[in-house]
């Protein structure tokens, strides 16, 4: 916790303001000063429920249904009533026992844990993710070191709120202009803390879990053979600028840990640009290291850090920086709106010689401002992630700090504040990164990355016809793979179960029985094809049952994780693994070919993450108010994104002209 007594009084004048301020006050130092402190509904959210048994082995049924043969079908369901009345039923009990000595968290959370830092594939593409954010179109605070510095002064304004506990406590209300109000946080504040969550749901506002927080900042993945740990320095006062393979660390925070003023930021992110300029760039880019095999890096690592100096300097400078901050050059790309392919692929994986993908969050800034988040995934999911991005995009609109008219205060020379961060590089390390920049550069050649923004299907479109957004292009994805593709493959959807205590996600299976039937009759012949009204019907049906999924899997009433539980309990207690997971149902449903992720968010540009399987489709998506997006990875030689957007942008089209016809039959009936 903060102090909060004032060492002195330094004033500047805000940019975009004409009032003055301290920047010790308030005003600058927090985001936010909630009347409820930050984790007030933590200690009363409901525990992760554990699934019935039989439940969890009937939607595993019905989920893989639409996968497999008639004959697949009745083996799989003998094999699971197997499981469900024998060794099924002695691991979920040995799960319960488990589950009740560990009240304090989630039965997910640590298997979950350990299956992310054990797996020993690389960061990027098979785990980091991209955001990117919509520019300022204010040209005076699009300029990347202008950008740069208002971000991390919005950053260092939500992390100090959030160690002060004045961040607002994240909740999801079901209607915000009734229940985000004075008056429901007074009937919060008076709410025996104990049984605040329940007291909440009375107003229908859900508080979500927010145990992951803490490792926004100031954490790191450290490398280690068989199993990675996280690293945290929630005290850290700098953070890591990285330029050109060049590494700096830059002091943020006084010594009290008071944010520095806006100008002392900004004139210390001059100084890098004005050390970088004065040399060639980073020879051996010791970064590129972070891009590979988690074995191979833990070996490179252990070599580097026998080096007392460079160990020193790795753990406190690069592992202890509160986050990572990647100015990249002209050389890099800019954003194009025609052409997003190159810069959005640069941003996901790219090069690697300008990243330190082992953080936590790393802030990536292009040459034009461009900015984007690149985030290490193991500490946590999209709820905490997507709650700072939204935070840092409405600061730095509604009160920037700095612009290209701020007169900084110069730092030249100023090796204390911003250092340049000088490993000793001996013959063995400079082959270890010339070894994995040409591995980490033939993954990402190999990545193909394609574009599609579809007018016509849009939130206010889906509105107007009484549909859910998210089933609608669910669908969609599904008809345009069984255009292309002729079949119908493992779909993953990713729902958080953050309205429990440490819950993480849960799997919404989108390939249905319903989806299948519908694509079936919309690519029959005209003269056999279903009216469409008969398709409308069908599409409302796809719908329903998606939407009970979701909210079936948010409610922590799905099975993948209870199956991936269970699996866990029986490698724990040296059992051996049960047949169901040997089936081909059980292959077939966990072979994700489609990979899905949406994050709502009006700050968001874009969002991509690589295919999870080798011969899989990753699709990122939205649906604005304006348009419908995807934006679909793929390897090359291994699945074609291209005919996938292709006929995802027919599949568009197929659905849209039904629902249209459909309308228009409707009014014709009751006209």
């Amino acid at each position: 916790m903060f102090r909060t007594r004032v060492h002195r009084n330094l004033s500047w004048i805000s940019t975009n303001s004409s009032r003055t301020t301290t920047t010790h006050g308030q005003h600058y130092q927090y985001l936010q000063c909630s009347k409820l402190p930050t984790l007030y509904f933590q200690r009363s959210l409901p525990r992760l429920p554990i699934p019935l048994l039989e439940n969890t082995c009937q939607r595993f049924l019905l989920a893989t249904q639409p996968l497999l043969s008639a004959e697949e079908q009745v083996a799989t369901q003998k094999t699971v009533e197997n499981f469900r009345q024998g060794i099924g039923m002695e691991l979920h009990g040995q799960l319960k026992a488990h589950d009740g000595e560990n009240k304090q968290t989630s039965y997910i959370s640590k298997p979950w844990f350990d299956m992310y830092l054990s797996d020993r594939a690389p960061l990027p593409l098979n785990y980091n993710p991209l955001l990117v954010m919509k520019s300022d179109d204010r040209k005076q605070y699009q300029q990347q070191v202008v950008r740069a510095t208002n971000l991390i002064i919005s950053s260092l304004r939500f992390w100090r709120s959030l160690q002060s506990d004045l961040l607002e406590p994240e909740v999801y209300h079901m209607n915000a202009k009734k229940s985000d109000t004075p008056s429901y946080r007074r009937w919060m504040k008076v709410a025996p803390k104990a049984f605040a969550t329940y007291a909440s749901y009375a107003f229908k506002a859900f508080p979500l879990d927010m145990s992951q927080y803490n490792r926004l900042f100031g954490t790191a993945r450290i490398p280690r053979l068989g199993k990675d740990e996280l690293v945290q320095s929630p005290d850290s006062k700098h953070i890591l600028v990285l330029r050109r393979g060049h590494m700096y660390a830059v002091n943020v925070l006084d010594s009290s840990g008071y944010i520095e003023s806006p100008s002392v930021i900004l004139g210390r992110l001059k100084a890098v640009l004005k050390l970088d300029a004065e040399r060639e760039a980073a020879s051996v880019p010791l970064g590129v290291l972070t891009s590979g095999e988690r074995d191979q890096w833990a070996r490179n690592r252990e070599h580097f850090v026998s080096n007392p100096k460079n160990a020193d300097l790795l753990q406190n400078e690069v592992d202890g920086a509160l986050f990572c901050v990647c100015l990249d050059g002209e050389e890099d790309g800019v954003f194009e709106e025609n052409s997003q392919e190159p810069l959005l692929k640069h941003l996901l994986a790219g090069k690697a010689q300008n990243r330190w993908f082992d953080k936590s969050i790393s802030l990536l800034i292009s040459a034009d401002g461009t900015t984007a988040i690149n985030f290490e995934h193991s500490w946590g999911d999209g709820v905490a992630v997507l709650r700072y991005f939204n935070e840092l995009y409405k600061d730095t609109l509604k009160q920037p700090f700095v612009s290209t008219e701020t007169v900084h205060t110069p730092a030249d020379g100023d090796f204390s504040n911003v250092r340049p961060i000088n490993f000793e590089i001996d013959d063995a390390t400079k082959s270890a990164v010339e070894e994995a920049y040409a591995k980490n550069a033939a993954i990402v050649d190999s990545l193909d990355m394609n574009v599609l923004k579809y007018p016509h299907m849009n939130k206010p479109a889906c509105k107007q016809y009484g549909l859910s957004p998210d089933s609608i292009i669910q669908l969609s994805f599904q008809l345009a793979y069984r255009q292309a593709f002729s079949g119908y493959v493992g779909t993953y959807e990713s729902c958080s179960t953050s309205a429990f205590r440490h819950g993480r996600t849960e799997t919404m299976r989108p390939c249905t029985t319903v989806t299948r039937e519908f694509c079936e009759a919309v690519l029959q012949p005209e003269r056999s094809k279903p009216s469409a009204g008969e398709l409308r019907t069908m599409i409302d049906k796809c719908s329903k049952v998606h939407g009970q999924l979701t909210k079936e899997a948010a409610m922590g009433q799905g099975f993948d994780r209870h199956l991936f539980a269970l699996r866990n309990t029986a490698e724990r207690e040296g059992i051996p693994v049960p047949e169901i997971y040997e089936t081909e149902a059980y292959r077939r449903i966990n072979n994700n070919i489609i990979s899905t992720s949406t994050l709502g968010s009006d700050a968001l540009l874009a969002g991509s993450f690589g295919p999870v399987v080798k011969n899989g489709f990753g699709i990122g998506y939205s649906i604005q108010n304006d348009f419908a997006g995807a934006i679909v990875t793929t390897y090359k030689n291994q699945a074609d994104g291209k005919v996938f957007i292709d006929s995802l942008e027919a599949a568009f089209d197929k659905i849209c002209a039904v629902i249209e016809q459909s309308s228009g039959s409707s009014r014709s009936s009751k006209q």
